[in-house]
């Protein structure tokens, strides 16, 4: 639970550096980036902003609104909450590629440079190819023992996670070349207007 409430706080310094937002569009937004199997709810949202205000990573302010008559309560980020999710965003290791963890940071990584994105990438496809190896040898045992329904069961998630592995192996190749080629040239400087020859005089 602590782990889940650490991935929703990130999310929500994510979404708020994009501006201020109430706690239907937060909670909309973060349903949509977390997946459809994951929906998030009111009672796991709220606690999470509490206690980002209460550690001054979040401010929250009311605006009124054409369609309410209640004003609605608006969050913001803070200079700490700016600092934390630069730290956050910053931190490579285990937790920075597991399953929700890794979502939530792939979402924002414009908001990191090409180094920690390269990691992050690097370290998912091995926790993935990990644990591609482990099922297929399950697989392999358990072939003939399970029947034709549980059997499937097991080759969609081999399929699933294979299909991961290769698109993070493109996204590797496609951060390594960028970084790979050069940075484009200034063009040469236009050549400035010669001088009009003065008018001869007349006498």
């Amino acid at each position: 639970m602590a782990r889940r409430a650490e991935t929703i706080e990130l999310a929500v310094l994510g979404l708020l550096h994009e501006g201020p937002m109430h706690g239907y569009e937060l909670r909309k937004r973060l349903n949509l980036m977390l997946g459809w199997g994951r929906v998030l709810s009111y009672g796991s949202l709220y606690p999470t902003l509490k206690k980002m205000l209460r550690g001054a990573l979040i401010e929250e302010s009311t605006a009124s609104t054409p369609t309410s008559r209640r004003p609605k309560i608006v969050y913001q980020v803070t200079e700490a909450g700016t600092r934390e999710f630069e730290r956050l965003m910053s931190e490579v290791g285990p937790t920075a590629w597991e399953d929700d963890n890794f979502d939530i940071r792939f979402a924002f990584f414009s908001s990191t440079d090409m180094e920690i994105r390269l990691r992050v990438l690097e370290g998912r496809r091995t926790r993935l190819q990990e644990r591609l190896d482990r099922v297929q040898r399950e697989l392999a045992m358990t072939q003939q023992e399970v029947d034709r329904y549980a059997g499937e069961l097991q080759r969609h998630g081999v399929e699933s996670v294979q299909r991961e592995v290769n698109w993070l192996s493109d996204l590797i190749r496609a951060e390594r070349d960028d970084s790979s080629r050069p940075a484009p040239s200034s063009p040469p400087a236009a050549p400035s207007a010669a001088p009009s020859a003065a008018a001869p005089e007349t006498s």
